[in-house]
C-alpha cells in the first residue's frame, strides 16, 4: 500500500496542475497617468488654471471611458453594484476633498434599477494647498508636486468585473495645467445646483411624500428623474406612472415614492437629486438640482434581514456582483462559521467519496493495533496531509480569485482532464484493493525498504487523497462556511480552510490519541483479506462515478473512451504481475495498444461539450441564465434555482429525492414556480459569479425567488418539508 500512496500523491499533483493552468487575465496596473483594461481606459487627470499655490484652484480626478455596453456605479449604486472608490496620497500640507459626483443615468435591470456611467465621465475631486505646503524639487529643476491615486472601481455589463488602478500625476507649480479644462468645465456643469429650500420628505405608510420648492422656471412643468443619495430606501426600479407620481404646483414639485421592500436605512435627513430628463437638458444649463430634505414621521418597522438581500436579486437576474455586506460583528459571526467548517468537514467522513479512504486507513490501522506509537504517528501524519492539502486548495482558490479566475469549491472536477486521471488513480487502487496486484512485488526491493522506512509518508499521502475525493462533496454546514471564507482576510480565510481540514481528520486523529477509541477496533485476523477485497467496490464505485462526471463533460463518446483506456490500464496492471519473458511481451503488448488507443480515442475525454442553451418545449426543468432569471422576475414569475454539478454527491441525492418528489412537484405546478437548473459541472464564470453574490462557493445551493419577497436560500441536504414550507410561504 505504501507505494500505491506514492502513486496518489503524483496523480493529485498532476490533476491540481491541470485544474490550475489557465491563463488568467488581470489587471494592467502600470504606475502612470493611464490604466488600460479590456473594459475601461482609466486616467488621472488635473486641471490647474493658476498653477499649484495656496489658494488657488486645483482640482484632479479620474476620468473614465467605458467599452460599450459597460458602466461604473454612482456612489448610491441601487439595487446591486459598488460605487468607485478613490485613494489619494498627497504631499504634507495638501488635502483632497470629495468626489463631485456628477448626475448618473437610471441603469434598468429587469425590474429591478442600479444609477451609474456609461461612455465617459469624469470624478472631479477638488484639493486644498496650504501654506505648509513644501515641494520637492524636481530632478529637471522645475518643481513639481506629485499625485497619487489608488482607485477601484466595479465595471459591469451583464457580468460584473472588479478592477482597480495605481496612478501617479506630476503637477508643475508654476504655470497653468489646462489640457482638461473643457472635461472639467463640462464634469462640474453636471454637478446637481443646490436649492435654496430644504425640502420636505414625509413618511406616509409604505411611500414617501417627496416635496421640493424653488425649482427653476427650465425645470417647472418637465419630468425630472429622482435619485436619492441614501441606498436601499426606496424601490429603485420602480417605474413613473406605474409605481410612482410627480406633479408640480408652480415652482414646488412633488412626489409619491415607495419604499424599497427590505429597507435598510432610516435617515432623519435624505439627500436627494432631482434632474431634468437627458433629452430636456440644455447645453451650458443647469439640469439637477439637489436638497437635503428632513424626514418626518416615523419609519415602518424594518422586516428581520433576509437570507439574501435584494440587491443580490439583482446579480442572480443580471449577475452583477452584490454590494458589498456592511460590518457585522466579526467575532460572533466568524466563529459561528469555525464551527460550521468543523462539522461540515466531520461530516464529509460519510460522504460515499470519502469513506472508503477512511475505512482504509482503519484497516492498517487493526495491522498495528498494540503499537500506540505508530498510532499517534499515523494520526497526525494523516492530520497533517488532510489539513495541508486543504490549505493548499484554499490558497489556490483564494491566489487564482484575487487574480480574476472565477473559481468555486471543487472547481478541479470541471475539468474533464482532472477527472481522467482520478479515474484511473482510483481504477488502480480498486484493482489493487481485489488483489489483482502488489505493489511491492512488482517494485524493486530497494525501493520497498525505504517504504518501510518511511510509513509515516504513506499516512500524509492517504490524508492527501480524503482532500482530493472530498472537495466534491459540499457537506451541511459547509457552504456558508465555505462562502463565508472566500469573502475574509486571507489569513482568516486560510484558517477556516484548516478547520475544514481538521474536521475531516478527526475521527481518525481521535482513534490514534485515546484508547477508548482504538480499543473499539477488531484485532487483526484473516478478515481482514476479505474487508480489503470488499473495500475495492466502493473504488470501483468512485471510478463508475467518476465516468459519469466525464460523461456530463465530454457527452457519451468521452465516457465511452475512458472506460476503453481504463480496461487498457487493467490490462497493463495484469501483464506486471506476470514473470520472466511473458511479462515483458504482454507487458509491451499492452502497453503499446493501450498507447495507439489513447491516439485514437483520447481526444474524446477531455473534449467538453458545448454547453446547451435550451430545453425541449413542455420540459420541466430549463437551463438557468441571468437573461431567462431576468425575464421570469419582470413577468412576476416565482423561480426556483438549483445550483447544480454531475460531481457532487449531495446535489445528485436531493435531485432523485426531494426535486423527483410527487408532492413537491404538484407544489410547484400548482404556485406555477418556474424550475431552473444551473449546472456547474463544467467550468462557467456566469453560475461562479451568482454563487458568489449568495455568499457561497460551491454546491448544492437552493435559491427560491418570488416578486415582492426576498430570495430564499434553502439548506444543502434539502428536505422535502422545508421546501414545501417555503413554497407554502409564497
Amino acid at each position: 500500500m505504501s507505494l500505491l500512496s506514492r502513486f496518489r500523491l503524483a496523480a493529485f499533483l498532476c490533476a491540481s496542475l491541470a485544474a490550475c493552468l489557465p491563463a488568467v487575465a488581470q489587471l494592467s496596473a502600470r504606475t502612470g497617468p493611464v490604466v488600460t483594461t479590456p473594459h475601461v481606459r482609466a486616467e488621472l487627470v488635473a486641471h490647474a488654471p493658476e498653477g499649484v499655490s495656496p489658494g488657488a484652484p486645483l482640482w484632479v480626478g479620474l476620468q473614465i471611458a467605458h467599452q460599450p455596453g459597460w458602466h461604473t456605479y454612482w456612489k448610491n449604486a441601487g439595487d446591486s453594484g459598488l460605487p468607485t472608490e478613490l485613494a489619494w496620497s498627497l504631499p504634507a500640507g495638501v488635502s483632497s476633498g470629495d468626489i463631485a459626483w456628477p448626475v448618473p443615468r437610471k441603469i434598468p435591470i429587469g425590474n429591478l434599477a442600479n444609477y451609474g456611467y456609461e461612455n465617459t465621465v469624469l470624478l472631479p475631486v477638488p484639493l486644498s494647498v496650504g501654506a505648509d505646503f513644501r515641494p520637492q524639487p524636481a530632478l529637471t529643476g522645475a518643481a513639481e508636486m506629485e499625485v497619487r491615486l489608488k482607485a477601484s472601481w466595479l465595471v459591469c455589463s451583464k457580468e460584473c468585473i472588479p478592477e482597480d488602478g495605481e496612478f501617479l500625476l506630476k503637477l508643475p507649480l508654476q504655470g497653468s495645467t489646462a489640457l482638461h479644462k473643457a472635461d472639467f468645465d463640462a464634469a462640474l456643469a453636471a454637478q446637481p445646483a443646490a436649492l435654496a429650500q430644504p425640502g420636505r420628505i414625509a413618511i406616509d405608510g409604505d411611500k414617501l411624500q417627496v416635496r421640493l420648492d424653488g425649482l427653476p422656471a427650465a425645470a417647472q412643468g418637465k419630468t425630472l428623474e429622482f435619485f436619492p443619495e441614501t441606498a436601499e430606501v426606496i424601490r429603485t426600479g420602480a417605474v413613473l406612472g406605474k409605481d410612482w407620481t410627480q406633479t408640480w404646483q408652480g415652482d414646488a414639485w412633488t412626489a409619491t415614492v415607495p419604499l424599497a421592500d427590505q429597507r435598510s436605512a432610516s435617515p432623519a435627513v435624505m439627500p436627494v437629486v432631482v434632474a431634468l430628463a437627458e433629452a430636456d437638458r440644455q447645453p451650458g444649463q443647469p439640469a439637477a438640482w439637489r436638497a437635503e430634505a428632513p424626514v418626518a414621521g416615523s419609519w415602518p418597522s424594518v422586516a428581520a434581514p433576509a437570507q439574501v438581500s435584494p440587491a443580490l436579486t439583482a446579480a442572480l437576474a443580471a449577475n452583477a456582483t452584490p454590494p458589498a455586506p456592511r460590518p457585522a460583528p466579526p467575532s460572533a459571526g466568524f466563529v459561528a462559521a469555525l464551527l460550521g467548517a468543523l462539522i461540515g468537514g466531520l461530516l464529509l467522513n460519510l460522504m460515499p467519496c470519502v469513506f472508503p479512504v477512511l475505512a482504509i486507513k482503519v484497516l492498517g490501522f487493526t495491522r498495528h493495533a498494540d503499537d500506540r506509537r505508530a498510532h499517534r504517528l499515523a494520526a497526525l501524519a494523516y492530520t497533517g496531509g488532510v489539513i495541508l492539502s486543504f490549505l493548499a486548495l484554499g490558497g489556490a482558490m483564494l491566489a487564482l480569485r484575487a487574480a480574476g479566475a472565477q473559481l468555486g469549491w471543487g472547481f478541479q472536477l470541471q475539468s474533464p482532464a482532472v477527472v481522467a486521471p482520478l479515474a484511473a488513480l482510483f481504477t488502480l487502487i480498486g484493482l489493487n484493493l481485489a488483489g489483482l496486484f502488489e505493489f511491492g512485488r512488482m517494485a524493486p526491493a530497494s525501493i520497498g525498504a525505504v517504504q518501510a522506512r518511511h510509513p509515516v509518508a504513506n499516512d500524509f499521502l492517504s490524508g492527501v487523497l480524503a482532500v482530493v475525493v472530498a472537495s466534491p462533496c459540499t457537506a451541511p454546514f459547509m457552504g456558508a462556511s465555505l462562502g463565508f471564507a472566500i469573502a475574509l482576510p486571507a489569513g482568516q480565510a486560510l484558517l477556516m480552510f484548516a478547520v475544514l481540514g481538521l474536521g475531516l481528520a478527526l475521527p481518525y486523529l481521535a482513534a490514534g490519541f485515546v484508547p477508548a477509541v482504538a480499543r473499539l477496533l477488531p484485532r487483526p485476523g484473516a478478515w481482514m483479506n476479505t474487508l480489503r477485497r470488499l473495500l475495492a467496490f466502493p473504488m470501483f464505485a468512485t471510478v463508475a462515478w467518476l465516468v459519469w462526471v466525464l460523461g456530463q463533460q465530454s457527452g457519451i463518446d468521452g465516457a465511452g473512451a475512458l472506460l476503453g483506456l481504463l480496461v487498457c490500464l487493467a490490462a497493463i496492471a495484469w501483464s506486471l504481475t506476470l514473470r520472466g519473458r511473458t511479462r515483458l511481451v504482454l507487458a509491451g503488448l499492452t502497453v503499446a495498444l493501450t498507447a495507439v488507443l489513447a491516439g485514437a480515442i483520447g481526444g474524446h475525454v477531455v473534449r467538453p461539450l458545448e454547453p446547451v442553451a435550451t430545453a425541449a418545449a413542455g420540459q420541466r426543468w430549463q437551463p438557468w441564465s441571468a437573461e431567462r432569471a431576468s425575464a421570469l422576475a419582470a413577468a412576476g414569475q416565482p423561480v426556483f434555482i438549483d445550483f447544480t454539478a454531475a460531481w457532487c454527491v449531495t446535489c445528485q441525492y436531493n435531485k432523485r429525492s426531494t426535486l423527483a418528489d410527487a408532492e413537491v412537484l404538484a407544489d410547484f405546478d400548482a404556485r406555477r414556480v418556474a424550475l431552473l437548473r444551473a449546472d456547474w459541472t463544467r467550468r462557467d464564470p456566469a453560475i461562479t459569479e451568482a454563487l458568489m453574490a449568495l455568499g457561497r462557493s460551491g454546491v448544492p445551493v437552493y435559491v427560491l425567488q418570488a416578486p415582492g419577497q426576498p430570495p430564499v436560500v434553502l439548506t444543502e441536504i434539502l428536505g422535502k418539508n422545508e421546501l414545501r414550507e417555503a413554497l407554502a410561504r409564497l
